[in-house]
């Protein structure tokens, strides 16, 4: 699936299949904010892709997802997937 747009069920396959992996930056963020991975999984899994991004320096595509926690606060995760497929979550914030 390399070179093709990933959509929000790709996203939502990856974290029912717990094919995903958080960053240290991103966790740091989660515990910041007072969230949880369930907050994370509940905005991967409820949540729609509402811009589509392009790392200059590495041409690294990533998605922006909006969506609403467990406890129905509204927040928003950057993730990218990597060469094998796996999601990777890249930032997580309440919005």
């Amino acid at each position: 699936m390399a070179g093709t747009r990933r959509s929000i069920s790709h996203v939502r396959d990856c974290v029912r299949s717990l094919d995903y992996a958080v960053s240290l930056h991103a966790a740091e963020e989660l515990d910041d904010d007072e969230l949880t991975i369930l907050d994370l999984e509940t905005l991967l899994l409820t949540g729609t892709i509402i811009a589509r991004q392009r790392d200059t320096g590495t041409r690294e595509s990533k998605l922006v997802i909006q969506g609403r926690t467990s406890d129905d606060r509204p927040a928003e995760a950057v993730v990218k997937f990597n060469q094998s497929g796996t999601l990777f979550v890249i930032t997580v914030y309440l919005a």
